[in-house]
C-alpha cells in the first residue's frame, strides 16, 4: 500500500510522514521535491498554482509511486492533495492508495506558516489552499487525523492507523 499524506501547506504533512516512514521502514517521497522550479518560483511570489501548473508535479509523484509498487514496496508519501481529481490521478498509479488528510483550522495553521523558516509557500496561500482543499469523500479509502495534536500523537496515531492496514492486508 501507499500512504498519502495530504493536507495544506503548513499542516505538518512532512513530519508526520517522515516520523512514520522511519517507524516503519518505507520509503519516503516529499511532494515539494517534485515540484518544477517555475511552481516553486510562482508560489514564492504569493501567486496560486492553476491546475495546469500542478499536472507534471502531480505526474512526477505518481510516477514515483508507480516505481514502488512496481518494486512490490509501500512507499509514504507526501502531497496536498487538495482536489478529488488529483486524488484519483494519485490513485491511478498504483492499487491500495490511502490518504490520511491532515486536517485542522486555518487559524492554528496560518501560525504554524508564519511562524516557519526557509519554506517556499508564503502564508498569503494558505487561504487559496482552503478554497481549493476538497475534502475525502466517503468513498475515499482515506482518515482525517486532527493537527492541534503533536507531532508526536499524530505519528503515533497515523502508525496505528498504517499498521492496522497492512495487517489487514496480509
Amino acid at each position: 500500500m501507499h500512504y498519502v499524506f495530504m493536507g495544506v501547506s503548513g499542516s505538518g504533512k512532512t513530519t508526520v510522514a517522515r516520523g512514520v516512514a522511519q517507524e516503519l521502514g518505507l520509503p519516503f517521497a516529499d511532494a515539494d521535491d517534485f515540484h518544477p522550479e517555475a511552481n516553486i518560483a510562482k508560489m514564492a511570489r504569493g501567486i496560486p498554482l492553476t491546475d495546469e501548473d500542478r499536472l507534471p508535479w502531480l505526474q512526477a509523484l505518481a510516477a514515483w509511486i508507480s516505481e514502488r509498487e512496481r518494486e512490490g514496496t509501500s512507499s509514504v508519501v507526501t502531497c496536498s492533495a487538495l482536489r478529488r481529481s488529483y486524488r484519483d490521478l494519485l490513485r491511478r498509479s498504483a492499487p491500495g492508495v490511502f490518504f490520511l488528510h491532515l486536517h485542522g483550522s486555518a487559524e492554528l495553521i496560518g501560525k504554524r506558516i508564519r511562524e516557519r523558516r526557509g519554506h517556499f509557500m508564503p502564508p498569503q496561500l494558505l487561504d487559496s489552499q482552503f478554497a481549493t482543499l476538497e475534502p475525502l469523500a466517503p468513498d475515499e479509502a482515506g482518515a482525517v487525523l486532527d493537527v492541534s495534536a503533536s507531532p508526536e500523537d499524530l505519528i503515533a496515531e497515523a502508525v496505528r492507523i498504517v499498521t492496522g492496514l497492512r495487517n489487514a492486508q496480509a
